[in-house]
């Protein structure tokens, strides 16, 4: 009798996991589908147009489908792309533009997650970003690529982006798109950015980056559009080059109209588990292009 009790005790413990595992797997996936839904429902009614855009791919939300449409827009078939802050490279604004086969190079200070051979068409940089070096890391990069010049910038580095994208785009040949985080707490036409340190490390607060009024006015300067703010997060905004603003007619002209306020509740998971081999995949097919 000792050892039935023991057995049926276990058999009772294993059941009670099983169902506090697929419980949570089902709270969680109830949880994605109002995010989903909810997400849906903001793309639809903001007053920016070009917000329906928005899909998801590898970028942490809605990122991609907007930068597909701004360079099938812009004409560019297979272009350069830099990204700063790449995270572990499995989830960031710039694995849907490898997939394309377009070259490129990260800098960052987090470790890949995905094995791959650096090669004409794709590089790693790891190191911490400041403005004192982020020069050093755009030019290192490009001499890798045997390139002049790239086609897209993306920046995610949790602190002092604006003052790095400042230093950077006063000495680059100017990227036809730049993505970049703002702070979306403060709303236009609020202009405020953390004080700069160059060893600045988020701790997951309201202190951080810079608002989109500040890289709205910093960009301006420097010919450059704002044409979006991504709809699900209100994490990341697009400007364009001055050259192309007639491409995106439908954009309205006010700042006001263009801001996506914070929604950051995130996806637990969005379609099937990600896989590292598909990020393998994309970045051995992008070694072999000559």
């Amino acid at each position: 009798m000792p050892i039935l009790k023991k057995i049926t005790d276990i058999i009772k413990k294993k059941k009670e996991r099983v169902r506090k595992f697929f419980g949570i797997r089902l709270i969680k996936s109830i949880r994605d589908l109002i995010i989903f839904q909810q997400n849906t429902e903001l793309q639809r009614k903001r007053s920016n147009p070009f917000n329906s855009y928005g899909k998801r791919c590898f970028s942490q939300n809605d990122e991609d489908g907007i930068t597909l449409e701004i360079i099938k827009r812009l004409g560019i078939k297979k272009g350069v792309f830099a990204e700063f802050g790449p995270g572990n490279g499995t989830e960031n604004n710039t694995i849907v533009l490898a997939a394309l086969k377009w070259k490129g190079f990260w800098v960052g200070s987090e470790n890949l997650a995905f094995k791959y051979n650096p090669s004409q068409n794709f590089q790693f940089l790891k190191g911490w970003v400041t403005k004192e070096n982020v020069l050093n890391y755009y030019n290192d990069g490009i001499k890798k690529l045997n390139e002049k010049k790239i086609d897209i910038l993306s920046l995610d580095l949790d602190g002092n982006d604006v003052y790095i994208l400042e230093e950077l785009i006063k000495k680059i040949t100017h990227p036809s798109l730049i993505i970049a985080e703002y702070n979306a707490k403060f709303p236009p036409p609020i202009k405020f950015k953390i004080k700069y340190d160059p060893q600045f490390v988020w701790r997951a607060d309201d202190y951080f980056g810079a608002s989109l009024s500040e890289f709205a006015s910093m960009l301006e300067k420097h010919s450059y559009k704002l044409i979006c703010c991504n709809s699900h997060t209100g994490s990341n905004a697009f400007f364009v080059k001055n050259d192309f603003i007639d491409l995106f007619k439908e954009v309205p002209k006010e700042i006001e109209k263009i801001y996506i306020e914070p929604h950051y509740q995130l996806y637990e998971r969005y379609g099937h588990p990600q896989s590292i081999k598909t990020i393998e995949l994309i970045f051995e097919e992008l070694e072999k292009l000559n």
